[in-house]
């Protein structure tokens, strides 16, 4: 399985319309450039995930499972996302979760999706 980061920048995530922070696109495609981590880590800028509720959204895919973060809101937590790929990208997909992102961690019933 390829490692992959979904962010969510859809129907709620990232709207400051909507009094959401927005998400830094442009920094997290410019940190992939940088440090060449689209061979090991692919980053997918999406659409809505489902997950409304916890806006500003993001999904960590790896070979040991799906890990949902919600409530990203300063870019801090997009710096932390950045600094797990780059885990990932030298250590493999075992690498641990960023402290600043665990509280981020929520558990999706993915059972009715």
């Amino acid at each position: 399985m390829t490692n992959t980061v979904v962010v969510c920048n859809g129907c709620c995530c990232g709207r400051v319309e909507k009094g959401h922070s927005e998400v830094p696109v442009d920094l997290l495609k410019d940190a992939w450039h940088k440090y060449g981590l689209e061979d090991d880590v692919k980053l997918t800028i999406s659409d809505c995930l489902g997950p409304c509720s916890m806006h500003n959204v993001s999904l960590l895919k790896t070979s040991h499972g799906h890990t949902w973060l919600g409530k990203l809101s300063e870019n801090e937590h997009f710096e932390a996302l950045i600094e797990w790929a780059l885990s990932v990208s030298s250590d493999g997909d075992s690498a641990e979760l960023p402290e600043l992102l665990e509280v981020h961690r929520f558990v999706r019933d993915e059972s009715n999706s």
